[in-house]
């Protein structure tokens, strides 16, 4: 027997009241209740997958059988060209996303090129490959190494290279107060205290 029923199953009048509410009304209520999925904005947390590649269609990153990276949105801790293109969007959100180099890791610049004689290495081995720091002027990547000089390049490794990345949104989220102070996501794919 429902209980909007009489026990001769004749429904009941409106004069009469309704002890308990019936199943159904549940799942409606529910439904009324349930978040609409959040859209990428100013201080959104947004955690995705990717896969990185070059023109050529070489893989140079990805997030592939590894965690979702996770960021705040406008906080500048992906290329501007990314970050650009995921506003918007919201999670379960599948595209690509083609950035030139002047929004992503910057235009190649020769005048980053320095020939530095071997002997100002303090007689450490120099290899191509090898990165150094150089105080205030940043990273700078052994090139090659000949006739005694090392050419060292002070350029992002991506400088100059247009990006192609397909991304895949797995959680949009606001930031929370401390977040945003700290400038970093906390917990999973973010920053542990």
């Amino acid at each position: 027997r429902r209980p909007w029923h009489r026990p001769d199953g004749s429904l009941l009048g409106r004069e009469q009241t309704v002890t308990r509410r019936p199943l159904f009304w549940r799942p409606v209520i529910a439904q009324g209740l349930r978040r609409q999925p959040m859209n990428i904005t100013w201080n959104s947390v947004v955690t995705f997958h990717y896969t990185l590649r070059d023109d050529e269609g070489t893989t140079l990153d990805s997030s592939v059988g590894k965690d979702a990276f996770a960021f705040i949105q406008g906080s500048h801790q992906i290329v501007p060209g990314l970050e650009q293109q995921m506003e918007g969007k919201k999670a379960g959100d599948k595209f690509v996303a083609v950035v030139q180099p002047d929004m992503g890791y910057g235009e190649f610049d020769k005048n980053l090129l320095q020939r530095v004689p071997l002997d100002r290495f303090g007689g450490n081995t120099v290899e191509p490959g090898m990165q150094f720091q150089a105080g205030e002027h940043g990273i700078f990547t052994v090139r090659e190494v000949a006739d005694g000089h090392a050419l060292l390049d002070g350029n992002h490794p991506l400088a100059g290279v247009t990006l192609n990345f397909e991304v895949e949104i797995t959680d949009v989220r606001e930031a929370t107060a401390d977040e945003i102070s700290h400038g970093h996501v906390h917990g999973p794919g973010g920053h542990h205290h």
